[in-house]
């Protein structure tokens, strides 16, 4: 800023006025940019929108994680053309039932205890 104190002010009172009109408009203008930002609604608000990103963006990345799971595990029971697998699909579900059968049994085993 430039040392002005040496210097005569050459501005006619209306434009001191119409300065000071002005310097007073911003300054209110400011005041007001600033109530609003350090109002309670509005931290509260830029932290749920916050938050909300995270969580969107986080979900984003599970939901790609979780697909390519479901596409590695498709791949192993389906081949290129899409025909199932059978070599790899029956050992599968023979294990899937086994582990089925042992549970129905272990809990009527368990039920005849009680009664």
């Amino acid at each position: 800023m430039a040392d002005t104190s040496n210097t005569p002010d050459t501005r006619t009172p209306a434009q001191i006025e119409a300065d000071i009109k002005r310097r007073r408009d911003v300054l209110a203008d400011t005041l007001d940019e600033i109530g609003v930002r350090v109002h309670p609604k509005t931290i509260v608000g830029d932290a749920k929108a916050k938050v909300a990103s995270s969580v969107d963006h986080t979900l984003g990345k599970a939901y790609v994680g979780v697909n390519r799971v479901v596409s590695d595990v498709k791949g192993q029971f389906v081949d290129d053309e899409g025909a199932p697998r059978m070599e790899r699909i029956v050992p599968v579900a023979l294990v899937a039932v086994g582990v089925v059968g042992l549970l129905v049994l272990g809990s009527r085993r368990g039920k005849g205890r009680k009664g």
